[in-house]
């Protein structure tokens, strides 16, 4: 039998429509039971075409055991980042916060009243990977809201008031100058990769706005490492693996430090920066590898990214026939 998200449009809610689990979208209907029953949210958000999203669904929302436990301590909401980016970017920064990292799918266990009390990503169903198992992690927090729950309580309430400095930021009146560009110059230095370019390690994003920006400081000072450090990782970029050398257009991310086994879903966003940043590196410089590549990704985003009605589409799936980038391959 499907679970009430059948009656949703979202893409990503109806690919959980068949789960065992008692899914809720977000809405007064769950919020209302969960505080009648005093029952803890755990709220899962995620999109339609990510793949640790599939992973997640398949290995622990599929399974009626885990399912099972979900459905007696919980009430469960999902929720489709790209229809409510508004929760997506509350809960992220709390998942961050926590974690110090983030991504989706993302998992967050909250009070009734929505207030988050533990969070992390993708759980695998059994302790691996490093990670604790899902249902492990069920059944430690279900255990510790009933037997700890006033701990629970002034912890959470704590946390909120640091989420609530850390997101909600007043104006103090200091003077906006050329120092606060001059200390993002310094950050982002620290991090480069001499080699291979970007900034940081495995997995490496495409970075585009710290390139624009490091375009436009080459531009203001002539600071000569600073248009190295963009054009090493647009050259790095566009010769690598993840840039579609067949088709045009840039994959989510680099799995490797040096650009060349792609996650190969495709983003809307990143190719709309991308595209951007490289016609910028052109007008710079003059290079005619950024203007190609500006124009094969612009082609593949009008070629493959929209619908009959010339509506975008916001992602490619990076599987098929639910193996990973099989299309590519």
């Amino acid at each position: 039998m499907p679970n009430r998200l059948i009656n949703e449009t979202s893409p990503y809610l109806l690919q959980h429509a068949n789960n065992p689990v008692d899914w809720y979208a977000w809405g007064p209907e769950a919020l209302e039971r969960a505080a009648k029953e005093e029952k803890l949210i755990l709220l899962s958000i995620g999109y339609s075409a990510c793949h640790w999203c599939h992973v997640m669904e398949h290995e622990s929302f599929e399974n009626p055991d885990i399912a099972e436990v979900m459905n007696s301590h919980f009430v469960n909401i999902k929720v489709d980042r790209e229809e409510r980016p508004d929760l997506d970017q509350i809960y992220m920064t709390s998942v961050q916060i926590m974690t110090g990292s983030g991504g989706w799918p993302m998992t967050m266990f909250l009070l009734p009243t929505g207030e988050p009390i533990f969070g992390g990503t993708y759980f695998p169903p059994d302790d691996r990977y490093g990670r604790p198992g899902f249902r492990r992690v069920l059944e430690t927090i279900a255990e510790a809201y009933r037997t700890r729950r006033e701990e629970i309580l002034e912890n959470a309430k704590g946390f909120r008031e640091h989420l609530e400095r850390q997101t909600f930021l007043k104006g103090q009146g200091d003077t906006i100058d050329a120092s606060i560009l001059e200390a993002a110059y310094r950050a982002m230095g620290s991090r480069f990769d001499p080699r291979e370019g970007g900034f940081g390690g495995a997995p490496k994003f495409p970075p585009s706005m710290t390139v624009d920006f490091l375009l436009r400081y080459h531009y203001r000072t002539g600071d000569a490492q600073a248009l190295h450090m963009a054009t090493l990782t647009l050259d790095k970029m566009a010769h690598g693996g993840m840039y579609d050398q067949v088709g045009g257009g840039f994959h989510r991310y680099s799995t490797d430090d040096h650009w060349l086994v792609p996650h190969f879903e495709k983003m809307l966003y990143d190719n709309a920066l991308l595209a951007r940043v490289y016609v910028d590196a052109y007008r710079s410089i003059g290079d005619r590898l950024y203007k190609r590549i500006a124009e094969e990704t612009l082609d593949f985003v009008v070629r493959e990214m929209r619908d009959p009605s010339k509506a975008f589409y916001s992602t490619q799936d990076a599987d098929n026939e639910d193996i990973e980038g099989k299309f590519y391959v």
